[in-house]
């Protein structure tokens, strides 16, 4: 009796052996084979800020009651200009990108006397020495060390776009190289605010609290 429970019990082992290299065997070489408990490692897509009960999922009903938008916890510290500075700069450095930059780049900023006047500082120390102290191509590098001047603010690039002007000092262009290792990204557009009053000396500037007043000039550059 124990032998025939013997060979019952190695019967059954062989027998489950058997099924599981059958199982593991696919014809499909392409074929990951079977997935046990894909839940494990296979989680369901879910797009943030999506209220997915406004959407009508007829494959997955149950995400209708799944909302994956919440309220920030209490704590939560707001987007800033620091962590503006860890976020990383996508638009490719390619001519196409130089294009798309000037089209959807947007400076956070206002244009205001403190974020010009913060953005003369950064403009006074890495931006002056080839642009000259009223953004004329004429700095020292170019009247005394015979480098080739860059054009005007006020004129070839009266019109560059702040987006073009950001793109320009991440990554450099034509003689510029890029700045992106000396100037933070908030720092660029600090001093992208101060370039715009020297492509346009006459206008409006808004102050800190919203108002609009009238400037006549540029900003003075620090001594």
């Amino acid at each position: 009796m124990n032998l025939t429970k013997s060979i019952h019990i190695k019967a059954l082992f062989t027998t489950a052996f058997g099924l599981l290299l059958l199982s593991s065997c696919v014809r499909d070489e392409q074929s990951p084979g079977y997935e046990y408990m894909p839940d494990m490692y296979r989680s369901p897509a879910i797009e943030a800020y999506v209220d997915y009960g406004e959407i009508r999922d007829t494959i997955r009903p149950e995400l209708n009651l799944t909302m994956s938008a919440r309220q920030p916890v209490e704590g939560t510290v707001p987007m800033s200009e620091y962590a503006m500075n860890d976020m990383p700069y996508s638009i490719p450095n390619t001519p196409e990108g130089y294009e798309l930059a000037g089209e959807v780049l947007k400076s956070p900023y206002p244009q205001s006397q403190k974020i010009i006047l913060e953005g003369t500082e950064v403009y006074a120390n890495f931006c002056v020495q080839c642009h000259g102290a009223k953004g004329k191509g004429d700095g020292a590098v170019v009247i005394k060390g015979g480098h080739p001047a860059p054009p005007a603010y006020d004129g070839t690039l009266k019109d560059l776009s702040e987006g073009k002007m950001f793109h320009t000092i991440t990554y450099g262009k034509g003689l510029m190289g890029s700045h992106a290792s000396q100037i933070s990204k908030s720092d660029r557009w600090k001093v992208i605010a101060f370039v715009k009053t020297l492509q346009n000396p006459d206008a409006q500037v808004t102050e800190q609290n919203g108002s609009e007043a009238d400037t006549t000039g540029t900003a003075e550059m620090p001594n």
